[in-house]
């Protein structure tokens, strides 16, 4: 794979490790002792916090904000002007007026794992995990833990169905679920078979 390429009016800094083939455009900041995996794309204006991991060939949209302790796994899409928060109890000040420190507050750490997509303009609180090939539907504020392959969506953004890893809709049979038993969809697109835990099927269809 070829060396990463870093256009002139990005922002990275010394202590950043950026991994072959990665792509970082005009106006990104990088801070310190972030890790950006080879092959990953950050659009103009991106903003990588310190000590933010992003995975490989994932690919950030122009104006996203992503904060300390936050983690992208590999392949995750994030739509343009989507925020990540790290603060559940964000002040700029303290009770006595004098301005918040490093040692003031606690960070609230986010993961999104493999393949997940989150749309334009979503909002993610901090402190949860979105699961692998989920994906949030544009403007949605996510405020509870997205299962794998789920598809969430509004403010607060609520689980709505679940999507094969092409990202089309699962079909369920309306058979009800045997007691343990996984939820088997199939991609409406494919035909691939995805098994979704009973738990997660069950917090669907309530």
């Amino acid at each position: 794979m070829s060396a990463a390429k870093i256009v002139p009016s990005a922002d990275v800094h010394p202590t950043a490790v950026i991994g072959d083939g990665a792509q970082i455009w005009h106006h990104v900041q990088i801070r310190e002792r972030v890790t950006i995996g080879p092959g990953s794309i950050l659009g103009r204006g991106v903003y990588v916090d310190s000590d933010v991991r992003i995975g490989k060939n994932c690919k950030l949209q122009n104006y996203v904000c992503t904060f300390h302790g936050v983690t992208l796994g590999d392949g995750v899409f994030v739509g343009p002007h989507a925020c990540f928060t790290n603060d559940l109890y964000p002040r700029a000040i303290n009770p006595d007026g004098t301005l918040k420190g490093n040692d003031d507050w606690k960070v609230s750490e986010t993961i999104v794992e493999d393949g997940a997509a989150i749309g334009a303009n979503a909002t993610i609180l901090c402190g949860i995990r979105i699961g692998r090939w989920a994906m949030v539907a544009a403007g949605s504020t996510v405020t509870r833990d997205v299962p794998p392959y789920g598809l969430v969506r509004g403010n607060p953004a609520r689980l709505v169905g679940f999507v094969s890893a092409h990202g089309q809709p699962l079909r369920f049979e309306d058979a009800p679920l045997a007691e343990g038993a996984s939820a088997v969809g199939v991609c409406q697109r494919t035909g691939e078979r995805v098994e979704i835990p009973a738990e997660h099927f069950r917090r669907w269809r309530r």
